[in-house]
């Protein structure tokens, strides 16, 4: 039984700010990296941003880096993704992932071996 679930998606403009949260169950949640992931119409998913167990080292897609920033809080399951200054292109459905468990992990899909079943964002110019 496990489970991943995101919110906070939504519809914003340009320059905006969204917060996505991922809420996790069924596992250890403390022990495993955590990722990020989008994923627009006709095109591969593509990483955005992963988390070590404990929260203390990040990775970021170069598309990401100063705009986004990837957190976690362990004793509510949850791991977060707050994105500001958002951009059109930054338009797509966006989803959280389990990774390895205790080494922080990177933008190689094939380490991730659960997903949620993401939430849209959709921003506008």
């Amino acid at each position: 039984q496990v489970q991943l679930v995101e919110s906070g998606g939504g519809l914003v403009q340009a320059w905006g700010s969204l917060r996505l949260s991922c809420a996790a169950s069924g596992r250890t949640f403390g022990t495993y990296t955590m990722g990020w992931f989008r994923q627009a119409p006709g095109k591969e998913r593509e990483f955005v941003a992963a988390i070590s167990y404990s929260g203390s080292r990040t990775s970021y897609a170069d598309s990401a880096k100063g705009r986004f920033t990837i957190s976690r809080d362990n004793t509510k399951n949850t791991v977060y993704l707050q994105m500001n200054s958002l951009k059109p292109e930054d338009t797509a459905v966006y989803y959280c992932a389990f990774g390895p468990r205790y080494r922080l992990a990177g933008p190689d899909l094939h380490e991730y071996d659960y997903w949620g079943q993401g939430t849209q964002v959709t921003v506008s110019s």
